[in-house]
Formats: structure tokens, sequence, C-alpha cells
């Protein structure tokens, strides 16, 4: 299982510790996306994290689109079925998002590809960027519904 990650909020008022993390976690700027394994580690890391960003398990469906249409080689080139099945064992997006959710790869473990997505804002706005998602905002923990909040940010 794999896990994504976004950053909802900016960098004002962040205390340096929570700032770390997020920096490890490679969530630098507000909008920005990583796909990361589900291990105890990261799980601690969001936990830290959560009052600035929001996560989910990622579907198979959702990560070929934002490989497709947001990931990015260095260089601001595109990715597409070919650079995978150059770089990869992979002979597709499709396939490789397959094999990035049930962990036999990692996203940055491809060649030249950049580790996160920087999408837009998303469509209709965040429910709210103060409150946690069981509260009615856009924070913390969301499960499966992070698949809807990435589509309509990509």
């Amino acid at each position: 299982m794999a896990y994504a990650a976004i950053r909802v909020r900016g960098h004002s008022g962040v205390r340096h510790d929570v700032e770390d993390t997020m920096r490890m976690l490679r969530l630098t700027r507000a909008n920005h996306c990583v796909i990361l394994p589900e291990t105890e580690e990261i799980k601690g890391m969001l936990m830290k994290a959560k009052d600035y960003i929001t996560w989910g398990e990622v579907s198979e469906e959702t990560l070929a689109r934002m490989i497709k249409f947001r990931g990015r080689l260095m260089g601001d080139k595109p990715i597409d079925d070919d650079v995978v099945k150059d770089n990869t064992p992979f002979g597709s997006i499709m396939a490789l998002s397959k094999g990035i959710v049930k962990g036999e790869t990692k996203y940055s473990d491809m060649k030249d590809v950049k580790p996160l997505f920087r999408l837009s804002p998303p469509k209709k706005g965040y429910e709210g960027v103060k409150r946690g998602f069981g509260a009615g905002g856009a924070l913390g923990y969301r499960g499966e519904e992070i698949n809807d909040l990435i589509s309509r940010m990509i």
C-alpha cells in the first residue's frame, strides 16, 4: 500500500521540528504531493505533520493519472510510457502505478524523476485548512477520499 501526502498549509507559524519533518517528506510548498510507502516511520512522520498536510491510500488509477499529467523528469520533461519502459522494468505508466501501490517499487527510484508532484489548488477549494478531515476540514488522514481530492487538483 502507498500513501499520497499533500501539503495543505503554508510556512507561516510552523514549528521548526514540524517544518523539518515536512522537509524530510519533501513537502516544501503548499499543494505539493508525494507518494510514500506504508511504514511505521512514515506513519509517525505523517502524524507529526498532521496539522499541515492531508494523506490517504492512493488508488492505481489516480496514481497513473497523476504520473501522466503531473509527473516530471529533470528539465521539466513529461513522463510517458516510453520513459517508463526505458527506465524501469515496467512497460507502462499503469503497470508502474500498480507496482508502486503494491509496494514492489518506489516512484523516486525511477531515473531522473522529480520525486514530487506540483498540483493545482483543488477545484471548489479545500474544505477548511484549520480543521481535521473528520470535523469537516481538509487536514489529517482521509483514507480513500484522497483520490477525490487529487482528481480535483490534477
